[in-house]
């Protein structure tokens, strides 16, 4: 369809530039969609900040394409159509007894943008969620299908792979057996008792976040998941790092309203109700912020965070909430989490962009220590001779990305920005 008004991304600060927007309804009709474009990008769940799916010709949205949850019991894995959200597999694999070992904190972003884009969950012992895929189907310039498998050659560089190497259309992902979780919060945790004890405070649930503003002496909230039959590392249920548990539902922003959040107070519920922290029937505001995440090594958490709490006067007064979590490391190239265990700096800024853009290299420059990677669809200052230093695998994904994709038909101006351009 011709666009007669631009479309907007979910947080409403980027207008699409596209002159037309697809809804194939069939693989053989996105085939000759993709055929005939010029320049192609594809929508997701629109949940990005920047524009990384953005493109002045066509953009393609898979959400009336046929909707696959094809369970193997045997094999444990799931073949899922990209445009599928994470809320509406989780709650078919659970129904099914079956269970994702991680969730993001929405449930409502579609599998194939989550993937192509590293997001994660928090966990020490979990990967981001592209780290369950073990095969991607995809459509690429010519129109032609293409299928990979893990353990084939450069199959860790078709993961996540930023939309450049085609459009991304089912994808098979490894499934456990479903469990159930406990969710508990505790607020005004002691800062120097949580970083002097980081590792006991990691290893008290099966997901972890640390709320905070950066400010103070205090962490504001900390949510455990727990799963139900797990030892249970109890030092903060004993009050060693401060803090009390939360006695009524809990929301991360001061004053929202904790009932469009995941169940808490320690009732246990299915893993597809829990490890996210939003309920899927509610979207957890309107969109009216900003978001910018940086991945670091795991052996630099302390520091990072405290280069950031001593940022405070410059951060504080732009942000709405900022998150700390773990993740395990990985061998997807583009991953945040290659090759390194780490730690993810989420922070959900107010939504003012100009303000929030002229911060955004002061921030990258206090973590340039430890190596910081930017989530690739959140907002970011560095570019393609800046982040070329920091993923060892960045030259083999642009050649693989030039053999899939010679003419370029899947690059925009952020692909040639932050990859094409070092």
């Amino acid at each position: 369809m011709q666009l007669e008004t631009k479309e907007l991304n979910w947080a409403g600060n980027l207008e699409y530039r596209a002159n037309e927007l697809l809804y194939p309804t069939s693989i053989e009709q996105l085939q000759e969609q993709v055929r005939g474009a010029s320049k192609v990008r594809v929508l997701g769940s629109r949940h990005s900040f920047n524009d990384i799916a953005d493109t002045s010709e066509t953009l393609i949205c898979l959400s009336e394409m046929p909707e696959v949850i094809e369970i193997d019991a045997q094999a444990m894995s799931v073949r899922v159509s990209g445009g599928i959200t994470y809320g509406a597999l989780a709650a078919a694999l659970h129904g099914a007894g079956f269970a994702l070992h991680n969730l993001a904190s929405l449930p409502h972003i579609s599998v194939a943008g989550a993937v192509s884009t590293g997001t994660h969950g928090s966990g020490e012992t979990h990967g981001n969620l592209a780290t369950s895929v073990s095969a991607v189907e995809l459509v690429l310039a010519d129109g032609s299908q293409h299928s990979v498998k893990r353990g084939d050659p450069e199959f860790n560089g078709y993961v996540v792979s930023l939309g450049a190497l085609g459009v991304l259309t089912h994808l098979t992902l490894d499934i456990v057996p479903t469990f159930e979780v406990q969710q508990t919060i505790y607020e005004q945790l002691s800062w120097d008792k949580v970083l002097g004890n980081f590792d006991t405070v990691q290893a008290s649930a099966y997901s972890v976040s640390l709320f905070t503003d950066w400010s103070g002496d205090l962490v504001g909230q900390t949510w455990l998941k727990r799963r139900v039959g797990d030892e249970l590392v109890d030092d903060i249920d004993q009050g060693k790092f401060g803090g009390l548990a939360a006695t009524t539902p809990m929301h991360p922003l001061p004053g929202a309203d904790g009932a469009i959040c995941s169940e808490q107070l320690g009732v246990a519920g299915p893993w597809s109700d829990r490890l996210s922290h939003f309920r899927m029937d509610f979207m957890p505001s309107a969109g009216d912020e900003l978001q910018t995440e940086y991945l670091v090594p795991r052996e630099y958490a302390v520091q990072a965070i405290t280069a950031m709490r001593e940022l405070s006067s410059v951060i504080t007064p732009l942000l709405l909430v900022a998150e700390v979590r773990t993740i395990a490391a990985d061998e997807l190239w583009l991953s945040g989490n290659y090759g390194r265990d780490g730690i993810a700096l989420h922070f959900t800024w107010k939504p003012q962009q100009q303000a929030v853009e002229a911060i955004l290299p002061q921030v990258e420059s206090a973590l340039a220590p430890f190596a910081a990677r930017p989530h690739w669809g959140k907002l970011f200052a560095a570019t393609a001779t800046d982040l070329q230093k920091l993923y060892p695998k960045f030259n083999d994904f642009i050649e693989l990305s030039q053999r899939l994709d010679p003419a370029g038909k899947f690059r925009n101006e952020f692909l040639n920005r932050n990859l094409f351009g070092a």
